[in-house]
């Protein structure tokens, strides 16, 4: 990772923030696998804790916040504005101001709307009327959810922009210990439905996350309070104005991608009781990677290079995200290989315990694998987009998005149709494996036709030792897992024996990856050095 470890810095930052959470996160699946397992309780909850999830790509992370962060970071970066930091701390507040008044009537009409909304996001569970009846209780629970998260991307963007990435990075932590304590605090509360408890620790969680932005921004020198309604539309701004211009693309994106959520709950809402599950479970084991690297490098990466191209530095820029690529692809492909080689003993050992039973754990790790197909270029797609983001066209990713849209309509039409009936829920994440790769080749094709950046041959060199050495790795893991088998430590009901037979197995997977990578040049050590010395 030569000349430029800067970008690399701020993707270990977030990086290491949502590894953390990543971890409390699997602890809390594991528990909630252990008290509600794969049945209608679990589905319905899962479905209601998607809901809020579903639409945050909108307000929050998606639509709002890729045409925020480079307008706020450009006006920190004006160099002709001796009052940059307050211009851009009014174009925050201003911005903050539309987000809540906007989600907060979106909520307030959703609330009302809730039976209509599950009928039209699950409508397979109108044949158990228990079943959705209770999504909507636990919907209308989770749902306030929304707004705060929304509320807290906002300020993730503006700590972010000013080079704080920590604080934001940790926000996910809250959530997952929440989840955790409700457990264990609320479900007595609950008459112990774990269900219930788990809904209402989503949305008091948000408001923890929310004081503790709060407090993260005015520490920073950047506190964003809210204007009332009137106030703001007297301001009658300009930035606000080309804001929500510029959001108008962004929006029909993130509708591209609620459709693609909506789809899978559809479709999964009609497949057997567990199918929801199933496909939950390997998708949080997937996100891993996804959560860690991907989001690290689209958030560090986003308002790096706005500022690098704001500045003239295209040099600069294109090195930094050649680097960045270099770094996702050193992480993503060995834990891909990782996930297809020890799918099944991944799923087992972490959560095969209590009500999670040897069926779920088998059609759970079949999930997994054809998940992590297209783990590497969900990660690719991370660190292409904030090409166009940059410069603010927030455009060309909403055409990627509505091709990858009709794809994946057809190609999960095809599998429910081909594959049998016990494994048609796969159709799902197939698709969504297949589609990301296609997502990569549009973004890699459009970047090459405008010009907009140029990889250098260190890239090339290294992209194909990580692709061999990855590769290599998941056959000798893979090989390592069957003869392991010999001794039956998957059975054995000793916890200790479990966890240290998965461990041995991927510390032999990462073992085999060092030194395949460092042999062929993927990496080197004087990068590592640099990376750690760099402050």
């Amino acid at each position: 990772m030569a000349k430029n470890t800067g970008i690399i810095k701020s993707i270990i930052t977030v990086g290491s923030g949502t590894m953390v959470s990543r971890v409390l996160g699997f602890v809390r699946d594991v528990l909630i696998a252990n008290f509600l397992g794969a049945g209608m309780i679990a589905d319905a909850f899962f479905v209601a804790f998607k809901l809020p999830n579903l639409f945050r790509s909108l307000f929050a992370e998606g639509a709002f916040n890729v045409a925020f962060v480079p307008m706020f970071s450009e006006k920190l970066a004006a160099k002709d504005d001796k009052n940059a930091n307050e211009t851009a701390k009014n174009f925050a507040k201003e911005a903050m101001t539309a987000l809540f008044y906007i989600v907060l009537l979106f909520s307030a009409l959703a609330e009302i709307l809730m039976p209509l909304v599950i009928m039209v996001q699950a409508p397979g569970f109108l044949d158990e009327p228990e079943k959705f009846q209770t999504a909507i209780l636990m919907s209308r629970i989770t749902f306030p959810y929304l707004l705060l998260v929304s509320l807290n991307s906002l300020q993730s963007g503006v700590l972010n922009s000013l080079g704080f990435f920590a604080a934001a990075s940790l926000t996910p932590v809250l959530l997952n210990i929440t989840m955790i304590a409700s457990l264990f605090a609320i479900a007595p509360l609950c008459g112990g439905n774990y269900g219930f408890a788990l809904a209402y620790g989503v949305t008091i969680a948000g408001v923890l996350q929310f004081l503790f932005l709060v407090y993260h921004t005015r520490h920073a020198g950047f506190p964003i309070g809210i204007m009332g309604p009137i106030k703001l539309l007297k301001r009658k701004s300009s930035d606000l104005k080309t804001l929500l211009k510029r959001i108008i693309p962004g929006v029909f994106g993130s509708g591209i991608y609620q459709i693609n959520m909506y789809l899978d709950t559809l479709f999964l809402s009609f497949l057997s009781t567990g199918a929801v599950s199933w496909l939950y479970y390997a998708n949080r084991l997937y996100l891993l990677p996804v959560g860690i690297i991907g989001a690290a490098i689209g958030t560090a990466l986003l308002p790096v290079l706005t500022r690098q191209l704001k500045s003239g530095e295209v040099e600069l820029a294109q090195n930094s995200l050649n680097r960045a690529l270099e770094f996702a692809m050193l992480l993503t492909m060995p834990a891909a290989a990782g996930l297809i080689a020890l799918n099944y003993p991944i799923i087992s050992v972490l959560f095969e315990r209590g009500k999670f039973l040897p069926e779920a754990t088998l059609n759970t790790s079949y999930a997994l694998s054809a998940y992590a197909i297209g783990l590497p270029a969900y990660i690719l797609t991370k660190a292409l987009a904030p090409v166009f983001y940059a410069r603010g066209d927030t455009k060309t990713p909403v055409k990627i998005a509505l091709v990858a849209l009709f794809g994946y309509i057809g190609l999960c039409s095809a599998f429910l149709y081909l594959l049998p009936g016990n494994i048609s829920y796969l159709a799902i994440a197939l698709a969504c494996g297949i589609v990301a790769w296609i997502n990569v080749f549009q973004y890699v094709i459009r970047i090459k036709k405008q010009k907009l950046h140029k990889t250098d041959k260190t890239l090339w060199k290294r992209l194909l030792s990580i692709t061999i050495s990855s590769t290599i790795m998941c056959i000798i893991v893979r090989f390592c897992y069957n003869y392991s088998l010999k001794f039956n430590w998957l059975s054995s009901d000793n916890e200790i024996i479990r966890f240290t037979g998965l461990s041995i197995l991927c510390l032999i997977g990462g073992s085999v990856f060092g030194v395949l990578v460092l042999l062929t040049k993927g990496v080197r050590i004087s990068d590592i050095k640099r990376i750690i010395k760099r402050k």
